[in-house]
C-alpha cells in the first residue's frame, strides 16, 4: 500500500501511567510503553502532565524526552508552571490544553478566542524557544481564527464529540465529521498544520484519516485499553493499517 498524502501517528502513552499509579511503584513503565510504540510504527509520542499529577509525571516527562527518539508532543494547560516546565525540557512540540481538576480526561477543547489575552504571552514564549506550538481546540472556525491571531502553527481539532455522535446513528456521524472537515479545510487554507484527536478507535478512525489536510492523530485511552486483549504493538499496527487505508481511499477519488 503506498499512501502518497502521509498521515502521521502519535500515541499517548498517559493511561499506561493512569494504571501504574492506581497501585504506585513503577509498572507499567510509560516510557517501555513508549518504545513499543515507536517498534509499532509511531511517529511520536504525546505525554499530558497534568497540574496534579494524575498520571504522567515530572520525571516520566524527562525521561520521554532523554529516552525515546521520536518527537515528543508535551500537553500542558496554559499555565506559568507547564510554561517554566517545557523551556526546561525542550520537547519538540507543546499542545495547550483545557484543565479541569475535577475531569476525568479533557472534555472539550481550548477556548482560544476567550482566552487570547492570557495566551498571548505564552504562545510568544514557546515560539521564541522554537518549541511547536499547537492548541487543542474544538472544531469551529471562530477558534481557527484565534489560533491564527495567536501566531500558533498547529492545531488539533477535537474528535470526541464526532466518536460519541458514532452511536447515535449515521446522521449524527456524518454531521459531525463534516465539522471537522470544513474547520479542517478552513485552518489549512490560512497554513496551519490540522492535527486531530480524542478518543478515536477502530470504527471511527478511517473517515477521519480520509481528510486530506489532516497530518497527524494523536490517540491514546483506545489502544491502551486495547492492549490487554491483543498486546500494545498489535493494536497501534492495526490503528496504522485502518489509518492507512483511510487515507488511500480517499486519494483513491480524488
Amino acid at each position: 500500500m503506498t499512501v502518497r498524502n502521509e498521515l502521521r501517528l502519535g500515541i499517548n502513552v498517559d493511561h499506561v501511567a493512569t494504571i501504574r499509579n492506581a497501585r504506585g511503584g513503577v509498572h507499567p513503565d510509560p516510557v517501555r510503553a513508549a518504545v513499543l510504540a515507536a517498534a509499532a510504527g509511531a511517529d511520536g509520542i504525546t505525554a499530558h502532565l497534568r497540574e496534579d499529577r494524575r498520571h504522567i509525571i515530572d520525571s516520566d516527562i524527562d525521561r520521554l524526552r532523554a529516552e525515546i527518539a521520536l518527537p515528543l508532543n508535551f500537553e500542558m494547560a496554559a499555565t506559568r508552571e507547564m510554561v517554566d516546565i517545557a523551556l526546561r525540557v525542550q520537547p519538540h512540540a507543546v499542545c495547550l490544553v483545557p484543565e479541569r481538576r475535577e475531569e476525568r480526561t479533557t472534555e472539550g477543547g481550548l477556548d482560544a478566542a476567550g482566552q487570547l489575552a492570557h495566551l498571548v504571552p505564552l504562545v510568544r514564549e514557546l515560539n521564541a524557544a522554537k518549541i511547536r506550538v499547537s492548541l487543542f481546540i474544538a472544531a469551529d472556525r471562530q477558534q481557527i481564527d484565534a489560533a491564527l491571531a495567536l501566531g500558533a502553527p498547529v492545531v488539533e481539532l477535537h474528535t470526541g464529540t464526532y466518536c460519541e455522535a458514532f452511536l447515535e446513528g449515521p446522521e449524527a456521524f456524518e454531521r459531525e465529521r463534516a465539522r471537522i472537515e470544513d474547520a479542517a479545510h478552513y485552518g489549512a487554507k490560512f497554513g496551519i498544520e490540522i492535527h486531530a484527536g480524542h478518543g478515536l478507535n477502530y470504527d471511527t478512525v478511517k473517515p477521519i484519516a480520509a481528510i486530506p489536510v489532516i497530518r497527524e492523530l494523536n490517540i491514546g485511552h483506545f489502544l491502551i485499553g486495547e492492549s490487554v486483549f491483543v498486546g500494545l504493538e498489535q493494536s497501534i499496527r492495526t490503528m496504522r493499517k485502518l489509518m492507512d487505508e483511510g487515507r488511500e481511499a480517499a486519494e483513491a477519488q480524488s
